[in-house]
């Protein structure tokens, strides 16, 4: 698949609203809980996505803009969780999608041409990395955090359908 912007805004924009969809009415059981140690809740995913929109996407796509021989600043992966705990679910949800929709709306202000997409900055750890790379990273990383938070919620079941399990990949 080529590269398109429109394409990629296709995921980007439909990722608060299928979230809200999936958690909709569900109990504080299924959003509180993990997949063992050292693993994320639903609440902690959504509030990952939440700082990721506060420092990520939209600062280095500006960053690639202004400075295209800038240095992205580096992702605390802890940063999420105080926002976690000291919010409800709901909370998150209208907070995520109100920060995605201000960071579309930003995006489509630049009226991007091909030649943007080219443009880069550099990442801490990976080096080098080009505006359409990271627009492509943003779409991919919400699907990434979309099956994380349906494996969250369906491996909860996973010593309740019993011998079902071995058709059930999500379980395994």
């Amino acid at each position: 698949m080529e590269f398109s912007l429109n394409r990629s805004l296709e995921i980007i924009a439909n990722t608060p609203r299928v979230i809200s969809v999936l958690l909709h009415n569900l109990s504080d059981e299924w959003t509180n809980h993990n997949e063992g140690e050292n693993t994320w809740t639903v609440k902690e995913v959504l509030a990952h996505l939440i700082v990721c929109e506060e420092i990520n996407w939209m600062p280095r796509i500006r960053l690639i803009l202004d400075n295209p021989e800038g240095i992205f600043a580096p992702m605390d992966m802890q940063a999420h969780m105080e926002m976690a705990e000291s919010n409800s679910l709901q909370e998150l949800l209208v907070r995520f999608e109100q920060i995605r929709a201000n960071g579309i709306n930003e995006l489509k202000t630049y009226q991007l041409q091909e030649a943007d997409f080219l443009k880069t900055a550099n990442h801490p750890v990976i080096g080098q990395v080009s505006m359409r790379q990271l627009i492509s990273t943003w779409a991919t990383h919400d699907m990434t955090h979309l099956a994380q938070i349906a494996r969250i919620i369906a491996r909860q079941n996973k010593d309740l359908v019993g011998n079902f399990k071995h058709y059930l990949n999500i379980l395994n």
